[in-house]
């Protein structure tokens, strides 16, 4: 059985693909163990850590990311990732404990960085006044 899952954070966009493996954890098919820094790392297997049984021995995840930043992308395939096994394992104990340890890593964060606005240098302070 092959899932389908997708995860943002900001303006990343990550979409995951699980199916049944031998533990091979593809990022942009580059291997995990590759990814730098080593803490979007960590972030990107966190769901493994979670499920703790040998959850990971058994399927393949490929996920491909594009936009925002390293952290951000970090975020948005942690949750890609937790989506798909939760979806493929169809495990409601599995969803329960994402949702107690991190709702984000079910639910997408919607928050978004505010625009720049004119007469400051960004979306809400202002140019310093003068009197004198």
């Amino acid at each position: 059985m092959v899932t389908n899952t997708s995860g943002k954070k900001k303006t990343a966009v990550a979409r995951a693909t699980i199916r049944e493996g031998e533990g091979r954890v593809r990022i942009d098919s580059q291997p995990v163990e590759l990814v730098d820094p080593e803490l979007a790392q960590l972030k990107m297997l966190e769901p493994f850590r979670i499920a703790e049984d040998d959850l990971r021995g058994e399927v393949d995840v490929e996920v491909s990311v594009e936009g925002g930043g390293v952290m951000g992308q970090a975020d948005a395939a942690r949750t890609a990732i937790a989506r798909g096994l939760v979806e493929h394992t169809n495990d409601a104990e599995l969803r329960d404990a994402y949702m107690e340890f991190d709702r984000s890593l079910l639910v997408n964060d919607v928050r978004q960085s505010e625009s720049k606005k004119w007469g400051g240098p960004g979306a809400r302070a202002r140019y310093q006044k003068s009197y004198r």
